[in-house]
């Protein structure tokens, strides 16, 4: 019986053994021109779990891994499931008050982290972060400096060395619906929220994945960068092992990289959010590489124009499939299929995965007919176990039958596909990630010379939204945009900066004095259109 017809039943070590025993040398990891077999990311795994609960760190417990794509970020999801651990992922590029929330809520006693990235000096950070995080223990950081640690730091590969002949604890992964993993997202507030998300989660999203797309041993899957999302978690790494394929890893997205690796290993399969796939189209077009082993694309995180959907099946890859993905359904909620009809595949996000239920909803919750425009909500085997430490936001976000409410609009048609129409929010998503524009208002009303500010998302080819900072200024204030990008820059992660700021004497507004979102985003878009601008 094949390891995917055991999920979700199946813990994550026996389906690491069994790739292991079965399968040593198939390669599992493909980094930096350097393979990583089943069997020596089995082994690795294994040490480092040993050299962790040596450590003291216990069933239970939380562990932070701040890592961007790399192999240790793999080793560690497979170490700390093996002692029955809590994974917290969180993304490298956070501002340091997000993370110091994150590590603070979680209660993380551990964190795995890289030593410099993005110009960020890790260890400086964290040397001002211990005292303020009583909870946690110890730091472990990826990279390649000799430096000299404390007895609560350590370097990857000398706890990786180090557990190697230890006694390795014996697998606590017994229960399938126990806690996995905290991911972390933005709630309707843009104030983060942790999402629990057990392993039978995590496997129903993978396999229904592996399932539609058609994923197999053999095949080599590119486009998982950030392994600290719940797609990269899910599909990426454990649908990668559930099938036997392989997986090219990469710390960054650089498109000629990226097609250049599709060249090189002779990758099949590329998952992806369309701001990915416009930029690998132009530099195809540029410099012309030879991608004829991909077999399929999979694209999710914001909605795809048909003309660049038409020019990426032309031009990269041959059948590219939609997808439906959120955090808390532990990604992958709905999907196309290959055998469905280029008009579904092109306008829809596919039909729901298997043994998930969708229903649309009026604002007070009543059901609407097929074909009708509402709030839609899932239920089934993906969907989280609620947000962490937070009831009151767990119990507001389900009905009395369980169903979760995603706070997307969208319409089922009579075949069963969804549409997406928009969000209940004014959500922007930007290049697949998700920024609510009070997060940025907040800030811009931080600032001296600073009015009044609004944010509003905008059409962009690239990022498919992108964010527009419109701001009435003091009366006899002189800002540049550069200024505005800067100040927000100091506290809020890279992906919620500002793309465009807009100066205005005044909003348009209601009678009541609120501001007239949908005008200002035509006001925006209009000036960005016009000659000269």
């Amino acid at each position: 019986m094949a390891l995917a017809d055991l999920a979700p039943n199946l813990s994550l070590t026996q389906m690491l053994e069994g790739r292991a025993r079965e399968t040593p040398d198939d390669d599992f990891l493909l980094f930096r021109n350097q393979a990583h077999t089943y069997a020596q990311v089995e082994e690795e795994a294994r040490w480092l779990a040993a050299a962790l609960a040596s450590m003291g760190i216990e069933p239970g417990d939380r562990v932070a891994v701040i890592l961007p794509g790399c192999p240790e970020f793999v080793l560690s999801i497979f170490a700390l499931a093996r002692l029955g651990v809590v994974l917290v992922p969180m993304n490298p590029r956070l501002a340091e008050a997000e993370l110091r929330y994150m590590l603070r809520h979680s209660e993380a006693v551990c964190a795995i982290t890289v030593e410099n990235l993005y110009g960020v000096d890790y260890l400086q950070l964290f040397e001002e972060l211990l005292p303020q995080l009583p909870e946690l223990q110890y730091l472990v950081t990826v990279g390649e400096e000799d430096l000299w640690y404390d007895d609560r730091i350590y370097q990857f590969e000398d706890l990786v060395s180090a557990g190697r002949g230890r006694e390795v604890p014996t697998a606590v992964e017994d229960d399938p619906d126990a806690l996995f993993t905290i991911v972390y997202t933005s709630g309707t507030t843009g104030k983060p929220k942790g999402v629990e998300l057990t392993r039978r989660n995590l496997l129903h999203a993978a396999e229904a994945t592996n399932s539609g797309v058609g994923i197999q041993a053999g095949d080599r899957i590119i486009g998982v960068t950030a392994l600290f999302h719940v797609f990269g978690l899910g599909p990426g790494v454990l649908g990668t092992a559930l099938a036997g394929a392989t997986l090219v890893v990469q710390d960054e997205v650089r498109p000629g990289e990226s097609l250049d690796l599709i060249e090189s290993y002779r990758v099949t399969v590329h998952y992806g959010v369309p701001m990915i796939f416009a930029a690998e189209l132009n530099e195809q077009r540029s410099s012309p590489r030879d991608l004829s082993s991909l077999r399929v694309g999979l694209v999710a995180g914001a909605p795809m124009r048909e003309d660049l959907f038409t020019a990426v099946e032309a031009e990269l890859c041959p059948l590219l499939l939609t997808a439906y993905s959120l955090t808390e359904t532990a990604s992958t909620l709905c999907l196309c299929l290959p055998d469905d009809p280029a008009q579904k595949r092109r306008f829809t996000v596919g039909r729901p995965v298997q043994d998930t239920s969708i229903r649309v909803v009026e604002q007070d919750g009543g059901r609407l007919p097929v074909e009708s425009l509402g709030e839609l909500m899932v239920k089934g085997p993906g969907v989280m176990r609620g947000y962490y430490r937070q009831p009151r936001e767990t119990t507001a976000s389900f009905d009395e039958e369980g169903f979760f409410r995603t706070g997307d609009l969208g319409i089922v048609d009579e075949e069963g596909y969804v549409h997406l129409v928009g969000r209940r929010k004014d959500v922007i998503i930007r290049g697949g990630s998700n920024v609510y524009p009070r997060e940025v208002e907040d800030r811009l009303h931080a600032h001296p010379a600073v009015l009044e500010a609004a944010v509003v998302g905008v059409r962009d080819d690239l990022l498919g939204e992108a964010i527009c900072a419109a701001i009435v200024p003091m009366e006899g204030a002189i800002v540049t945009e550069e200024e505005v990008q800067e100040w927000c820059r100091e506290t809020l992660a890279d992906h919620k900066v500002p793309d465009l700021v807009r100066f205005l004497d005044a909003f348009p507004t209601t009678g009541t004095g609120k501001i007239r979102r949908v005008e200002l985003t035509r006001l925006v878009e209009a000036d960005r259109t016009s000659p000269g601008s």
